[in-house]
């Protein structure tokens, strides 16, 4: 959970002090939503940290930036990225959905 916290505070700060990741979002043809994106990954970073101690919490914001990254992944297929260019969306996304879920099941069964 830390690591996807890490990774999208600073993806996130990025959004708004990156001149590369300005270029990136006028790429993927996202450019006006540049701020929107880069605020809800560090909301979602913050929400991270937060479900440490209230779950309910971290399932939100897992979820929350698995669907970013499920639109993710088709943004990138639609501008015809590579597998390559794809990956970290992929990876990010089965992270995040996984930690969503891992976090309905029980730690302890029995």
């Amino acid at each position: 959970m830390l690591f996807s916290a890490v990774s999208f505070l600073g993806y996130g700060a990025a959004c708004f002090l990156s001149t590369y990741i300005k270029g990136e979002f006028d790429r993927y043809r996202l450019g006006s939503q540049r701020a929107l994106v880069g605020a809800l990954q560090l909301g979602a970073a913050l929400g991270l940290v937060a479900g440490l101690d209230q779950p309910w919490i971290g399932r939100a914001a897992s979820g929350g930036l698995a669907l970013m990254m499920l639109v993710a992944v088709v943004v990138r297929i639609r501008i015809k990225d590579t597998l390559l260019q794809t990956t970290p969306a992929l990876l990010y996304l089965a992270l995040n959905a996984y930690l969503c879920w891992a976090s309905f099941c029980p730690a302890d069964p029995l």
